[in-house]
Order: C-alpha cells, then sequence, then structure tokens
C-alpha cells in the first residue's frame, strides 16, 4: 500500500494524532536510546530550551516560544539548524559541550542544563505492565502533575514526548507512559477508548505514588484522541484539571464529514458540492462499520456517479479519502486492523455535558485532520450551560498545533508551534488566571 495512502488512514478515523507526524510534515524521531545531549536546559535569557533526538545522528531544539529546528552535527560539539521540520536553513547554532554537562550555548544565549528528577516504573494498567515515567523539577516543594495521555500513535511516549521537560523545566511534574502495545509497555494496541481512559487512571495513579509529599494538584494533558480519551478517564475518577489538544467533541464519523466538508470550502466548492461528498462519508462508514466486508458496491456506485464532477479530486477526508484511494483487495486485507477497537460512532457529548472538571481545549484553526468547527460550537454551548470549559483557537495551526508552511502540492511542512501555546498550557496547570493573550489566540470564555 502507498505510504501515503496508510498514513492518512492512520490519521484519520483510526489515528488522529499520526496526523500531527504525516499531515504537518514533521519527521518521526528515533527510535533509540536517548543521546546524552537531551535534557532541558536554562537559558540565560529566563527562559528554558529543550534539546530531543531527532532523526539519527540528529537533534531537535525546542523553545518556550514555540520555535523549533532540527540540528545536524558538525564536529566538535557544533551544531547546525534548519527551520522546524523543513529542509530551510535557519541561521542558528548550538554548542553542546560534554554532552551538555558544561552546559550549551544558542547563538550568543549560554544555557546550564536542569537538574530534572526522573523515575522510570512499571506498572499495573487494566490487565497489562505498563512502563512510565514520572518527572518532577528540581527541589522538594509540592508541584502540579501532568499525566500526558496519548493520541493514536504506536510510537515510544517515553522516547517521543519532549512535553516531559518542557513541562518539568517549567515547575511542574510529569508523568509519560508508553500506552499498551507501544514502547516497552505489555498487552496489545488497541483504540478502544474505555481501555485506554482506564489506562490513564491507572497511570494517575501511579504518578501520585511516585511524587508522594511533591504531588499537588493533578491532571491530564491528551492531544487527538487523547481528546476522546482524557474527559471519559476525568468523568469516572474525577481530577483537578484536563486539557485537551487538537481534540474534538464529535465522534470519529462525524469528523471524516466534517473533514471532507472544510476540503470543498478551502477549495472553493459550495454546498451542494458539500452536499454531494457526504455521500462519500456515508459509503464509507458503511465499510467501516461492517469490518471492511461489505458496502464496497455502494462505495463504488458514488465514485461512478460523481468521480468526474470538479469537487471529486479535492476530497481528502479522513477515513474516506484512504477508500477512496486504495484497492478493494488491500482494503479487505489491512483495513480492520487500521481501525480495530474504534468505536466510530462513539458520542462524547454525554460525557462533556456531566463533567464538572475544569477543561481548557486547545484547537488549531487550520487543521485538516480535526476541523475545530462544530466542536467549538459544541464547547460554547456546554459553556452557556456552565460547564467549566476555557477554549483557546490558535488560527493559524494545524493538527498537533503546528504553524507551516504550503507546499505546491498541497503538503505542509511545519515551522513552529503557536507562540503562547506552551505558556497557556502552564498556567492553566498551575492555576493561574489567565493572561489576556497568548500569541494570536482567539480565548473562549476566559476564566
Amino acid at each position: 500500500m502507498n505510504e501515503r495512502i496508510r498514513l492518512r488512514a492512520m490519521r484519520g478515523i483510526a489515528a488522529v494524532l499520526l496526523g500531527s507526524i504525516a499531515s504537518t510534515g514533521v519527521a518521526a524521531e528515533a527510535n533509540t536510546a536517548a543521546p546524552c545531549e537531551v535534557g532541558s536546559y536554562a537559558m540565560a535569557d529566563g527562559s528554558a530550551l529543550d534539546i530531543a533526538a531527532a532523526e539519527p545522528g540528529q537533534l531537535r531544539w525546542r523553545r518556550t516560544d514555540g520555535r523549533s529546528g532540527a540540528l545536524k552535527p558538525q564536529g566538535h560539539g557544533r551544531w547546525t539548524s534548519t527551520l522546524g521540520w523543513t529542509d530551510k536553513p535557519d541561521g542558528h547554532r548550538v554548542a553542546i559541550r560534554d554532552c551538555g554537562r558544561d552546559g550549551l550555548r544558542f547563538d550568543a544565549i549560554k544555557g546550564k542544563r536542569i537538574a530534572l528528577a526522573q523515575t522510570d516504573t512499571r506498572f499495573e494498567g487494566s490487565g497489562v505492565e505498563l512502563a512510565g515515567r514520572l518527572t518532577l523539577p528540581p527541589g522538594e516543594g509540592r508541584v502540579p502533575i501532568v499525566v500526558l495521555v496519548h493520541g493514536a500513535e504506536h510510537t515510544s511516549a517515553l522516547e517521543r514526548y519532549s512535553l516531559q521537560r518542557e513541562f518539568a523545566s517549567q515547575g511542574i511534574g510529569v508523568f509519560a507512559y508508553d500506552k499498551r502495545g507501544t514502547g516497552t509497555s505489555g498487552g496489545r494496541y488497541t483504540q478502544d477508548y474505555l481501555t485506554l481512559a482506564v489506562d490513564a487512571i491507572h497511570a494517575l495513579h501511579e504518578a501520585q505514588r511516585l511524587a508522594g509529599a511533591r504531588a499537588g494538584r493533578i491532571g491530564y494533558q491528551g492531544g487527538s484522541q487523547g481528546g476522546w480519551v482524557v474527559p471519559l478517564a476525568a468523568r469516572i475518577e474525577s481530577v483537578d484539571f484536563a486539557i485537551i489538544c487538537f481534540g474534538l467533541a464529535v465522534s470519529p464519523l462525524d469528523e471524516d464529514r466534517e473533514a471532507i466538508a472544510s476540503d470543498l470550502q478551502r477549495a472553493g466548492f459550495d454546498s451542494e458540492a458539500q452536499a454531494k461528498a457526504m455521500t462519500i462519508s456515508d459509503a464509507a462508514a458503511a465499510i467501516v462499520e461492517s469490518g471492511f466486508t461489505e458496502g464496497y458496491d455502494r462505495l463504488a456506485e458514488v465514485k461512478a456517479k460523481f468521480g468526474n464532477e470538479p469537487w471529486f479530486k479535492s476530497v481528502r477526508g479522513n477515513i474516506s479519502g484512504y477508500l477512496l484511494e486504495t484497492p478493494v483487495d488491500t482494503l479487505r486485507k489491512d483495513g480492520r486492523a487500521l481501525v480495530e477497537g474504534i468505536p466510530v460512532r462513539y458520542d462524547p457529548m454525554p460525557v462533556l455535558h456531566n463533567l464538572s472538571v475544569p477543561q481548557l481545549w486547545i484547537l488549531g484553526g487550520q487543521d485538516r485532520d480535526a476541523p475545530p468547527v462544530e466542536t467549538l460550537h459544541r464547547l460554547a454551548a456546554l459553556q452557556a450551560d456552565g460547564r467549566p470549559i476555557t477554549t483557546a483557537l490558535f488560527p493559524n495551526a494545524e493538527h498537533g498545533m503546528y504553524e507551516f508552511e504550503t507546499k505546491p502540492d498541497g503538503e505542509r511542512p511545519s515551522t513552529r508551534q503557536p507562540q503562547g501555546y506552551l505558556d497557556l498550557m502552564v498556567d492553566f496547570i498551575k492555576d493561574k488566571p489567565l493572561a489576556a493573550a497568548y500569541g494570536n489566540a482567539q480565548m473562549g470564555a476566559h476564566r
């Protein structure tokens, strides 16, 4: 199967978070032992700089303002940088001496490694053993704790999640864990939201146990598919806060329909074309719900009827785009595994209607994989009904909360994360009054 098609399928109904890698051009980082330079560094200008593993032989830097770049070695501890996840030189130069033990220099700014305290652990999830890590900032005082909940990626959170260090460098304790069937955790990979929510609750308990007297207020942060899992976990067992990033308040199938409508709107097609395109999503839903055993004739009829219309080639969607481009024999063979365990008609609204936990929803205005319009509408209704929800829309951000460039073929290589994105989450976790502005975010129900 064409790899781009496979990624499109997985970032859609099966794996919205994977879209933050595939659709924004964010390169997958290496699944190897962390280079010795990896860590958070306190910079002389008062900010923090994170150094993470990237592709083999490379590192990635991230500043607290959202800027990022890939570092390529030049010898003798010197590295040159390219902009975001593009191949364009950005002029930054980094020097890291003695694996960071002697600090680093980012351009003219010096930095020293922050002595974060990390404890690796293995704990029981829902019937499986999971691998986790607690990262605490220096000191002995109480700190808020945030548990990082996965999207639908198959990679190791312990290796990949730079937020472990980025939050900890801001005085927040962080618990990350490899979801079942990934990294060094046991069990079979699944996308069943209830199972994953129970695993998240076990992770929270383990975080509290390890943090002991240092544990203050505690809650979750989850991206993409985590937007369905986090509220469910918080409803089963209440927490102090919940952060949902580029997640949705609609079902996976409704996500597909909204993505198709957004595709055609961007391409300039009217409501009549959008209504016709919904027949593609309906046919795709029938195939998915049959376990990829039935419904192919219906999809073929839709393709025959509308395949030559001008709007048809603009349909990208999520699962629909994959079904349109993939041979039936391949679908029958591979399709079911891509969506196994997903409750495709899962309605998150009953949980959200009954959730009293303070929530921060952060959405991207240019998100093609998880379009935010209907979710914002539903969240506004919940806010009006008294639910403790704050929303923030970063208008130029794609899925994964990345700003981007657009190539002639429509691909979107990422350049950075929005200014204010990290600061907003930090303030919410610490229960600080929110600032008047976080970059260009459009705030709703500001508390």
